[in-house]
């Protein structure tokens, strides 16, 4: 039966098919707690007066087989404005399952689709998870695009929880493990497990922002309360997770007061850890450490078979989960470029870095190989600088690109 679709404008409408949306997401293995109505409503809410929202559903009888909920708005290349569209979320979800059980001759009519519907130069889908050893629905698309690229976000560390986490773990990470754990003993402080719900999830997450306000997070605004629209956002969809008990964090508490915290999320066993935070004054505790430590230690007790990075930056990422990983799983940002001249163009402006790039960075290893012996060769004794970002996340507090300003 070919599928028909629709559209819609609004995921918080009255007559939304939620209930057939929510028997699709079940049905899409690979589905996130970001593919959650809860949290796409949230999303939407946080739409700014450039950002339209259009959503196509597509049926199968009385089945629905697609949702994919597309904002539009202005985007500038080179200084000129292109319209782009993005799903949902971006550039907060970490992770997403594209919420779609159809064959690919309809998977091709929902491009044609689209492409009528919400005339842009570019659509591009983020953080896409993809089930392993399938090809992905979305192959279809990149032959009908003028250009497509499907290229890596980044390789999530995952730790599988096991028997062997009843014993303590072995070489460098034990030792910083003991050293932080002394620390905190020191100072009198306690770690606190909190399932949250909805009646005490404003009140948590108004402490947690607080913490983030005053780290480094918030000195640069990089954090996932760093404007009154993301507090909003995230207040609006943590609420909603937690009545639906989807919700988890470990708080190091001092004197009653939370001093750092992991913020995560827990479907179908799996822990996605999402945001965390440290007051500056107890950076040297090594607290981010002990609260992974206890993440897992909470997944012994209830029986969860993952504890994933959620999002990681793709190059040198200092995520603590890499000292126990036990795996990876890979997200990927899949871009169609549409036939349209500014498609083309856009298109065509990617095909040309493509190949000017391997130029690019060659010229850049021998640039920086003809510096290197300079600076060698100068006086070794400067005055020392403060602690850059990247030491300050080597501490143990980890920034997902998915959670910055971009």
């Amino acid at each position: 039966m070919a599928a028909r679709f629709e559209w819609r404008t609004s995921l918080c409408a009255t007559d939304f098919p939620a209930a057939a949306y929510e028997a699709l997401r079940l049905r899409v293995k690979d589905h996130t707690p970001f593919n959650t109505l809860a949290w796409m409503t949230a999303s939407e809410q946080a739409l700014t007066a450039g950002q339209r929202l259009h959503v196509l559903l597509g049926w199968q009888g009385d089945e629905l087989v697609l949702c994919l909920p597309l904002v539009a708005c202005v985007e500038r290349f080179a200084g000129l404005p292109f319209q782009v569209l993005h799903h949902l979320g971006y550039p907060l979800a970490d992770r997403l399952a594209l919420l779609a059980s159809m064959d690919a001759g309809d998977v091709r009519k929902a491009l044609v689709e689209i492409r009528r519907h919400v005339p842009h130069a570019l659509l591009q889908l983020n953080e896409l998870s993809e089930p392993v050893g399938e090809e992905s629905l979305l192959s279809e698309w990149m032959a009908h695009s003028s250009t497509g690229e499907r290229r890596i976000s980044c390789r999530v560390p995952v730790h599988v929880i096991s028997d062997a986490d009843h014993q303590e773990v072995s070489g460098d990470p034990r030792y910083k493990l003991r050293r932080a754990r002394k620390r905190i003993a020191a100072c009198g402080a306690q770690v606190r497990r909190i399932t949250p719900d909805a009646s005490t999830m404003g009140p948590l997450l108004q402490a947690i922002s607080e913490v983030e306000a005053v780290s480094w997070k918030g000195d640069e605004g990089v954090g996932i309360f760093a404007d009154e629209r993301h507090r909003q956002w995230m207040d609006r969809a943590f609420t909603a997770l937690a009545a639906q008990g989807l919700v988890r964090v470990v708080v190091l508490e001092l004197d009653g007061r939370c001093i750092s915290y992991r913020l995560g999320l827990l479907e179908q066993g799996r822990l996605y850890d999402y945001n965390l935070a440290f007051l500056p004054q107890y950076a040297d505790l090594g607290s981010g450490r002990v609260l992974l430590e206890e993440w897992i230690r909470w997944g012994l007790d209830e029986h969860w078979r993952w504890i994933d990075a959620s999002r990681v930056s793709l190059e040198n990422s200092s995520h603590q989960l890499h000292e126990r990983m036990t795996g990876q799983l890979e997200h990927w940002r899949w871009s169609f470029y549409s036939w349209r001249p500014s498609g083309l163009a856009l298109g065509g402006a990617l095909r040309f870095w493509q190949r000017l790039k391997p130029g690019v960075q060659r010229w850049k290893a021998r640039r920086a190989a003809a510096v290197k012996p300079a600076a060698e060769a100068a006086p070794a004794a400067k005055t020392a600088t403060p602690a850059a970002p990247t030491e300050k996340i080597m501490e143990g507090e980890h920034a997902s690109p998915s959670h910055s300003q971009r």
